[in-house]
């Protein structure tokens, strides 16, 4: 059975984050999600209306990838370089919020759960439906016809 490492990323999130946004009710994005930045190195908020489900399905692989991993780890990874103008950038975490939630909504949906002072972790639910959403994609891969190389 193939497994996350072995999909590309970009196609694995998007499959995930429809399978969240049909199919999982725990998951909705709360009323500010529409005009909050993600950090202070973004200058606009999210420009997809569904930007909700894929930050989840990011987090769920991200956790699938890196084992247990606490908010202000992923927060740092989420993060940016932010200009100063004239004074060099600097690197800051994204916002908290916008990573907690989401992972408390995932653990309301018994995918993630806390792992003592470690951080938050997969359930077996999570890797079970991360490696059928892999599955998947690798199916929808292999059905679609291959380029010729030039």
């Amino acid at each position: 059975m193939p497994t996350v490492f072995e999909v590309p990323a970009e196609e694995f999130i998007n499959r995930l984050a429809k399978h969240l946004k049909e199919s999982v009710s725990d998951i909705t994005p709360p009323p500010w999600t529409e005009f909050a930045k993600t950090g202070a190195h973004k200058e606009r908020p999210p420009q997809n209306p569904d930007w909700w489900y894929f930050r989840c399905a990011s987090l769920l692989r991200k956790m699938y990838v890196r084992g247990p991993v606490g908010v202000s780890r992923l927060r740092v990874q989420y993060g940016g370089r932010v200009s100063h103008g004239n004074r060099p950038a600097h690197h800051v975490p994204a916002g908290g919020s916008a990573i907690r939630e989401p992972l408390q909504q995932l653990q309301k949906a018994e995918l993630v759960a806390v792992d003592g002072k470690k951080g938050r972790k997969l359930t077996r639910e999570g890797i079970a439906l991360l490696n059928r959403t892999a599955a998947e994609v690798v199916k929808e891969l292999k059905a679609r016809p291959q380029e010729a190389p030039s």
